[in-house]
């Protein structure tokens, strides 16, 4: 068979590692495909650096000559990032080239922008190494599941904050010596914030609700909270509950209160919860990722693997590679994704969930009944409450049944203006439990 001819852009940790197992596995690759892959060129910023398996030849500055060039059949982009990218892919697409694209934040930016083109053009469109790596995630979502109706999907989707709350639960580090020690791993980047502060996760969760519910979603559309503010109160409370502090992204289909299928719309959120130690996800360690998804009819399914890392990524870029060049030589096309739904995404106050509130009190009778009053007039109930400690060390610790967050919200809000409360010591949502 004729050659199929790939394009790269980037070639760094990620695209390095996909051209070293072009290289070492081609002709496996070729037995896999009907055709031989053969690398077409390779787009770098920096033509003068020294790159393993790639002959200066093929290296050029000028992406998008590359992409359009009538030679090329497939093009693979790991660059990252808004632009160029999507100029790029728009491009590519609309020369009739398979694409391949490892891009969360262009994605979950403008990820209409990129369906529509791949729709209009008849292009493939393959993005599995997108979210969580080498697990196979998407394509699940995209194929298997799509004769199912989806309703929950809730995991672990970024490695560097499950391994510093690990650290922080297994060996009581705080959140500054655990992100060091993430850094000086290789887990954490020397600017950590995209993934302390859940944006790394938010772009993820908001493809995966793309997916799940075949409704529009962006990542400014996520409700997120980091993991900053998880303070040592907080993984204390959760052990005294047999739980561990995850941060979660979540992503669920809110029941239509009149019975319809499609629902009254969609809640995407990130944010760090306790979750029970009973519940696999509590076993999810150090860097690596785990996706639940509740499916009507397929029940629970769990996905579990390494969420990062130039060697697990670049595997997921090779099975996309590998799809869309049987495509090409079958004449065929993938799936393409369709937002027919059209679900509202609902605001976070009005998502349902439940807090776990740790208070420092006064040691004087009548507390519990002041603070049991406040959380009635704000419509919450209160599932369970413990008091401990005499004098300074007095305290209140309370679970609430399921309400909308926004009178959560407020509750504690308005507990930290009570005059028997010192300190609001703790707050936490509490997730995976269906109390």
């Amino acid at each position: 068979m004729k050659p199929l001819r790939v394009a790269l852009l980037g070639c760094g940790t990620v695209g390095s590692e996909v051209v070293r197992l072009l290289h070492e596995q081609a002709a496996d690759l070729t037995a896999r495909v009907g055709a031989p892959l053969e690398l077409a060129g390779v787009a770098v910023r920096r033509i003068d650096r020294a790159r393993a398996h790639v002959t200066p030849d093929l290296l050029t500055t000028d992406a998008m000559s590359l992409v359009t060039r009538e030679d090329v059949d497939i093009v693979v982009e790991v660059i990252g990032g808004i632009e160029p990218a999507r100029s790029l892919l728009l491009a590519a697409m609309k020369s009739g080239k398979s694409v391949v694209t490892a891009n969360k934040a262009l994605l979950a930016e403008d990820g209409e922008t990129i369906f529509g083109a791949a729709r209009e053009y008849g292009a493939d469109l393959y993005y599995e190494a997108s979210v969580a790596g080498a697990i196979p995630l998407l394509r699940p979502l995209r194929e298997s599941l799509v004769g199912d109706h989806v309703k929950r999907v809730i995991g672990i989707v970024n490695g560097t904050t499950n391994y510093i709350l690990d650290q922080m639960d297994a060996h009581g580090a705080s959140f500054i010596d655990a992100l060091e020690e993430a850094q000086s791993l290789g887990y954490a980047e020397a600017d950590p914030t995209a993934d302390v502060e859940g944006f790394d996760a938010a772009a993820k969760a908001a493809i995966l609700a793309q997916l799940a519910f075949h409704t529009p979603v962006t990542a400014a559309d996520v409700h997120r909270e980091g993991i900053t503010e998880v303070t040592a109160a907080d993984v204390a409370g959760a052990k005294a509950m047999d739980s561990v502090v995850k941060l979660l992204a979540i992503c669920e289909r809110v029941p239509d209160p009149d019975g319809g299928n499609g629902g009254r719309g969609v809640s995407v959120r990130v944010y760090p919860a306790m979750i029970p130690r009973s519940h696999p996800l509590a076993s999810v360690r150090e860097a690596y990722n785990a996706v639940f998804v509740e499916a009507e009819s397929a029940g629970s399914l769990m996905f579990y693997g390494a969420g990062a890392g130039g060697a697990p990524t670049a595997s997921a870029v090779l099975g996309d590679l590998v799809a869309v060049a049987r495509n090409r030589v079958g004449g065929t096309r993938g799936p393409v994704e369709v937002t027919y739904a059209e679900l509202p995404v609902l605001p976070m106050g009005e998502t349902v969930t439940r807090y776990y509130i740790q208070l420092d009190v006064a040691d004087r009778s009548g507390v519990l009944a002041q603070v049991a009053e406040l959380f009635a007039r704000h419509d919450v109930s209160i599932q369970a409450v413990q008091q401990d400690g005499r004098g300074e060390d007095a305290q209140l610790v309370i679970v609430t049944h399921r309400a909308p967050d926004a009178a959560l919200a407020a509750t504690v809000e308005e507990l930290r203006r009570l005059d028997i409360v010192r300190e609001v010591a703790s707050v936490m949502r509490v997730e995976a439990d269906d109390a």
